[in-house]
């Protein structure tokens, strides 16, 4: 059975609008995790239909293995979500948390992957699996970065005072991009770990090549049998003189480590700086043509333009789409922006369009994410759930751990609400975007192992904690509107 494209997006579509209607009817829980319920009771029914025929569920799977998630998500959809969610992120309370917000998107991401790899690649020897260590940093570098579409989607609508969901949602709008960036970077030196290290030296060479995450699978394809030969007549060589080959393999090695220095501060320069430059250049070429005219569907049309053309150009150049597009929704959804570039029609058709795109494609996601278990069927075994348990505890902990100091510098300054630890550790919920790196991974790297347990946590993440964020902030802080002092700090 193979489908068209509009075949498959029909089917997609009328999915979702039938999931949407039975939690509208009868779950009455937040669109997000309702659908996503629906679409994993609906995978559910299939698995146990099987008991009687094949024939669904074998349609089912054929009919999911058509979609490729990462580029559907990673390639699609993603810039479009992006974009909505800082188009409507309160810019005014960023901008008083910025320091926080950077600091937990950078140097937190960083620290949860470490602590995330350690901590899974012990625990995970207590199951008798024993992965790579680097394979473990690499699930660390995929599962730390909260995610975006996950948080904007549910945690708006948990009741989270305004200052602690900014800090979330800020951090998980900037964290995205640099996460996919550590990602990225690990993937290529565990690459270079399986393959030959001359493989690994041009992996890291500047951004000749696609540092995109789709084009991962090829990083580990094996060398040509010329290069192989070539190989072959090296190592004959340094087998006849002891002392030369010991020489030439420390000087290889050292010019190995520094060429994968190099090659990170590169990549990390090119894609995070570069993405942020090109966000702030979209978002102030988009404000000078809204300013220049005032025509609502053109305008509609022009900020439509800055996400599909710019996250096309960001590709193209191998910088980070992700952040482009968070820094260009910053700059259009800007109060400054809104009231100088757009008159109050064109600001509500522009308001209405974004936030109907959003809520469809939202839609859509978390029915693929249920959907997704399929692909699973044949991978999943009692030890890797019991894996999937563990790593529940250990993103938790990870992730306590690295917001611990920050918070606590920054507390007394901003003012931070009680337990703020607590609650963003809760609130930083997992989605599509971890899955779709995991999907990414090649079978050296544990594939099915990482694959399963990303799942495990992204289920246990938005159904779980999406669902008990917003009483457990109330449990904890009271009701109380923080409003009062949200307009002190601002002033401030």
């Amino acid at each position: 059975m193979h489908l068209q494209i509009f075949e498959i997006c029909a089917i997609v579509i009328v999915l979702s609008a039938l999931f949407g209607y039975l939690n509208a009817k009868f779950l009455k829980l937040p669109n997000t995790i309702g659908l996503m319920i629906v679409s994993i009771c609906f995978t559910g029914f299939l698995f146990v239909s099987t008991i009687f025929t094949d024939f669904f569920f074998d349609t089912a799977q054929l009919f999911i293995n058509q979609i490729d998630f990462q580029e559907v998500l990673l390639d699609i959809m993603l810039g479009f979500l992006l974009f909505a969610g800082a188009m409507h992120t309160n810019f005014d309370q960023l901008r008083v948390q910025r320091w926080p917000v950077l600091v937990f998107s950078t140097l937190g991401v960083l620290a949860s992957t470490l602590l995330c790899g350690v901590l899974t690649y012990f625990g995970f020897r207590l199951l008798s699996i024993e992965p790579q260590f680097i394979h473990c940093l690499l699930f660390g570098a995929l599962i730390s970065p909260t995610d975006p579409i996950a948080v904007l989607g549910i945690l708006k609508q948990a009741g989270v005072p305004k200052k602690l969901e900014t800090k979330i949602v800020g951090e998980s709008l900037f964290n995205d991009g640099v996460g996919v960036v550590v990602f990225l970077t690990i993937f290529h030196i565990a690459s270079g770990s399986s393959v030959s290290e001359n493989d690994t030296h041009a992996h890291f060479t500047p951004p000749v090549e696609s540092y995109s995450v789709v084009a991962f699978q090829d990083s580990s394809q094996p060398t040509s049998s010329n290069e192989k030969i070539g190989e072959d007549d090296h190592q004959d060589e340094t087998a006849s003189s002891p002392d030369a080959a010991t020489t030439s393999g420390v000087e290889h090695h050292e010019t190995t480590l520094m060429d994968q220095i190099n090659g990170v501060i590169k990549l990390f320069s090119w894609e995070v700086l570069g993405g942020i430059i090109l966000g702030l250049t979209l978002g102030y070429l988009t404000f000078l043509l809204l300013r220049s005219i005032d025509d609502y569907e053109i305008e509609v049309l022009i900020t439509l333009a800055c996400v599909t053309g710019g996250y096309a150009l960001a590709t193209s150049l191998h910088l980070s789409a992700p952040l482009a597009m968070v820094v260009a929704g910053l700059i259009v959804g800007n109060d400054t922006v809104r009231g100088t570039a757009m008159s109050q029609q064109t600001e509500m058709y522009v308001n209405r369009f974004w936030e109907l795109l959003d809520i469809l494609l939202n839609a859509i996601l978390f029915v693929l994410i249920g959907l997704e278990l399929l692909i699973l069927s044949d991978s999943i075994t009692l030890t890797f759930v019991y894996a999937a348990a563990m790593a529940i505890v250990i993103v938790l902990l990870s992730r306590f751990l690295s917001l611990l100091i920050p918070v606590r510098c920054f507390a007394k300054k901003l003012e931070f609400v009680p337990h703020t630890t607590t609650i963003m550790t809760w609130g930083g919920l997992r989605g599509g975007i971890s899955i779709a790196l995991a999907l990414s991974l090649t079978a050296e790297m544990n594939r099915d192992l990482f694959l399963t347990v990303t799942y495990g946590v992204v289920i246990f993440s938005i159904i779980v904690q999406g669902l008990s964020v917003g009483k457990l902030a109330k449990s904890l802080i009271g009701i109380e509107s923080d409003e009062s002092s949200d307009s002190a700090e601002i002033a401030h």
